[in-house]
C-alpha cells in the first residue's frame, strides 16, 4: 500500500462490525456472561464500552469508575453522560483509601519533597518527557513539574531513581483499578475488557497488570487516529470526542502527547505507521513535508520505546 496523509483511514463499518464479532466470540470461547471495563471519561474506554454493548447487550456490560483524590471531576461527568448514552449500568468506586493504605500520595511525594523541599499541602505535580521531539534532539529522562498553591511552576529533570520512584508510586493507581475491575468481573462472570490502543502498546504505554492486564484487547490494533474516526462511528459523546487525551494519574493536568509520545497525535500516528512498515525515510518526508533528521530522530525514539518496554507485551519468561 502506498504510504499517504490518508493511510490511516478505516472502513468504520466494517471495522466496527469486525471488532464487536470478536468480542462476542471471545465471551463465549471463555464461558463469561458478560463484560466489565473501567470507563475513564476519555476516547479509548469509550469506544470499548460501546462495541462491548453492541456485542453482548446493554444489560450485560459493566462500567466502573474508578477515580482516586486526584482524579479530574471532568473524566467522571464525561463516563457518566457516555454511560448513560449506551444505557449501562455504572459503578463508581472511590480507590483513594487503598492507595493511601499503601502510602501512593506519601511515595510519590516523598520524591517532590526531595527536590523541592517546600512541596506539601495545596502543591500539584506532573512529570513530562521533553516536547519538540521533531526539532530537538533529546533523550528520555523525565522533567518533574510541581505547582505552588499560587501558581506557581517550577521544573526539573529526574535522575533515574527518582523518576522510577513516582512512576513507581503512580502505577499503583493504574493495579489497583484492574484489582476493582476482576473483583466484579469474578464476582458476576464477565471478563474485563481492555482499552489499549496501538500508539500506546507499540512503544509501552500502559502498565503491566495494571491496565495492561485484561482478558481481551478489542482496540489494541487501532491507532489513536483511527479510535476517533471509530469513536465517532460509534456515537460515543462530542465531549470525549473533543477533548486532548491524557493518563489523568497525576495532580497536576498533562497530556499524553506532554507525558510521554512528545508529538501530536497527527504526526505520531503517521510515523509510526511509517516505522513500523519499514516505510523508506525520503518517501515518509515527502509526505509529511519534513526533513530527514527529524523523520530519523522519531524513528529512533520509536526503537528506543519499543525496546526498553519489550518485557510488557510477552509472558513471563519460563523454563521448557
Amino acid at each position: 500500500m502506498v504510504f499517504s496523509k490518508d493511510i490511516l483511514k478505516i472502513d468504520s463499518t466494517s471495522e466496527a462490525d469486525r471488532i464487536i464479532t470478536f468480542i462476542k466470540n471471545q465471551v463465549l470461547a471463555m464461558h463469561r456472561r458478560g463484560i466489565v471495563i473501567g470507563l475513564s471519561g476519555g476516547v479509548d474506554s469509550a469506544l470499548s464500552a460501546a462495541l462491548s454493548v453492541r456485542a453482548v447487550g446493554k444489560e450485560r456490560v459493566l462500567a466502573l469508575l474508578l477515580p482516586d483524590k486526584e482524579s479530574s471531576p471532568q473524566s467522571a461527568v464525561f463516563a457518566t453522560e457516555q454511560a448513560k448514552r449506551l444505557g449501562i449500568e455504572a459503578t463508581t468506586v472511590d480507590i483513594t483509601p487503598v492507595l493511601e493504605a499503601f502510602g501512593t500520595y506519601e511515595k510519590r511525594d516523598a520524591v517532590a519533597k526531595s527536590i523541592y523541599p517546600d512541596y506539601g499541602e495545596g502543591h500539584k505535580l506532573k512529570i513530562t518527557l521533553p516536547s519538540d521531539i521533531l526539532n530537538k534532539d533529546g533523550y528520555n529522562f523525565f522533567n518533574l513539574t510541581v505547582i505552588d498553591p499560587a501558581g506557581t511552576a517550577r521544573t526539573t529533570r529526574l535522575n533515574n531513581e527518582q523518576a522510577q520512584g513516582i512512576i513507581a508510586a503512580t502505577c499503583t493507581k493504574h493495579r489497583t483499578r484492574m484489582m476493582t475491575q476482576y473483583y466484579y468481573a469474578e464476582k458476576l462472570n464477565y471478563l474485563v475488557c481492555g482499552t489499549t490502543n496501538k500508539s500506546e502498546a507499540i512503544q509501552g504505554l500502559f502498565v503491566k497488570y495494571g491496565d495492561g492486564g485484561v482478558d481481551i484487547e478489542p482496540i489494541a490494533h487501532l491507532y489513536k487516529n483511527q479510535v476517533f474516526q471509530l469513536a465517532e462511528h460509534m456515537g460515543v459523546i462530542p465531549e470525549i470526542l473533543n477533548r486532548a487525551p491524557c493518563p489523568d494519574t497525576y495532580s497536576a493536568p498533562v497530556t499524553d502527547e506532554e507525558w510521554y509520545f512528545r508529538l501530536p497525535f497527527e504526526q505520531l500516528d503517521l510515523l509510526l505507521y511509517a516505522w513500523e512498515n519499514k516505510v523508506d525515510v525520503p518517501e515518509v518526508c515527502r509526505v509529511m513535508a519534513l526533513r530527514e533528521d527529524q523523520v530519523k530522530r522519531v524513528f529512533r525514539d520509536f526503537a528506543s520505546k519499543h525496546k526498553t518496554t519489550e518485557h510488557l507485551r510477552q509472558f513471563p519468561p519460563s523454563l521448557p
